[in-house]
């Protein structure tokens, strides 16, 4: 999972042994995949799994018939992506300012909530480098409103904030993408309904497992996490409300 340049943003290295555990692959995950998959054409494709983490993405990918390479500034999470995954998929320390790879290399690249951690100038800069003259981009980013509705959102007052300054809107993402070169930008909208138990949802909050946690100020997380010790029901639903956002390379 990529992290700004600059230093300012969370560091997953610490997170890598536990990730997949505090966000597992459940059928929510899948869904945004398929999505992923489908708009990006991906069957046969050399792709860019750009963030790729523990290479949870790149394995499932690699599985249906792409031709995976993943990049990731964490040299711990690509341990555990290079652990799981098949013969063939390869693995490069980078971050999506400064890919690693040659120009007009992919056909395709993929962001799975990723966006919000990089330079969006650089990267998207970058992306059309190393995409081909017909490649496509596809980046699976949340909605504004997901925020406001995130199950977190009470325990932590300044949590939806944060979110809605490093998530950019699709529109604006949308015309990031035109600005970098890319055409035929289209949105696709995607809203689910996840659970959460009481056991899961207090493991996650103190593993920190989305990078927002790690920004908020220590009193009030100290807070937000007494207050779910005593407040939190056996299970917790709440909405997502996803972007797929796809462009093509000209």
């Amino acid at each position: 999972m990529l992290r700004p340049e600059a230093g300012d943003g969370p560091d997953f290295g610490a997170l890598a042994g536990q990730y997949d555990r505090l966000r597992p692959a459940d059928a929510n995950w899948l869904e945004v995949a398929d999505a992923v998959w489908d708009e990006g054409d991906l069957l046969g494709r050399r792709l860019l799994d750009v963030g790729c983490g523990t290479g949870r993405l790149s394995a499932l990918f690699a599985e249906r018939g792409a031709k995976v390479w993943g990049v990731d500034p964490s040299d711990e999470m690509l341990d555990q992506a290079r652990a799981r995954a098949l013969r063939g998929v390869g693995f490069r320390t980078g971050g999506a300012e400064s890919l690693p790879f040659r120009d007009g290399w992919f056909d395709r690249a993929v962001l799975m909530l990723v966006i919000h951690l990089v330079d969006r100038g650089r990267a998207l800069a970058e992306l059309h480098r190393v995409l081909k003259a017909d490649g496509r981009l596809v980046i699976a980013t949340f909605r504004p409103e997901h925020f406001e509705r995130l199950w977190l959102a009470e325990l932590f007052p300044s949590l939806a904030g944060i979110d809605r300054s490093r998530f950019p809107d699709p529109l604006e993402l949308a015309a990031g993408l035109e600005a970098a070169g890319f055409d035929r930008v289209r949105i696709r909208d995607l809203a689910q309904r996840a659970t959460v138990s009481r056991a899961d949802a207090l493991e996650r909050i103190r593993g920190r497992y989305i990078s927002s946690l790690a920004l908020l100020p220590e009193d009030e997380y100290r807070a937000g996490l007494a207050r779910a010790e005593r407040e939190l029901g056996a299970i917790t639903e709440y909405p997502r409300a996803w972007a797929i956002v796809v462009a093509d390379r000209s």
